[in-house]
């Protein structure tokens, strides 16, 4: 059975509204967007990243964890981003603690 195709939300990066973060800032979405996409994808459990500190074992340092292990992936398919400090990988793993 194919997945079914998510809503897309606006990529806005300025102003109030804003559904991402800039790149300087750490990239990724922000609470306004997450709720924006669960607003057009009813059932959708996405949310923010784990920035904070978190206690070992946790479902926050798992996720952490598995988010980490994901973009070590994408390291390895976008070596241009990866040796690119300022590219939206680097800046969202620095956000994530990777």
């Amino acid at each position: 059975m194919a997945r079914k195709k998510d809503n897309p939300i606006p990529r806005t990066t300025s102003g109030k509204g804003a559904n991402y973060r800039k790149t300087k800032s750490g990239a990724g979405m922000t609470k306004k967007g997450v709720s924006a996409y669960k607003k057009a994808n009813p059932g959708s459990k996405l949310q923010t990243a784990v920035t904070g500190k978190v206690k070992k074992g946790s479902a926050s340092a798992k996720r952490r964890k598995s988010y980490c292990a994901r973009s070590a992936g994408q390291m390895k398919d976008f070596p241009s981003a990866a040796k690119d400090p300022n590219s939206r990988l680097r800046q969202a793993r620095s956000r994530w603690k990777c």
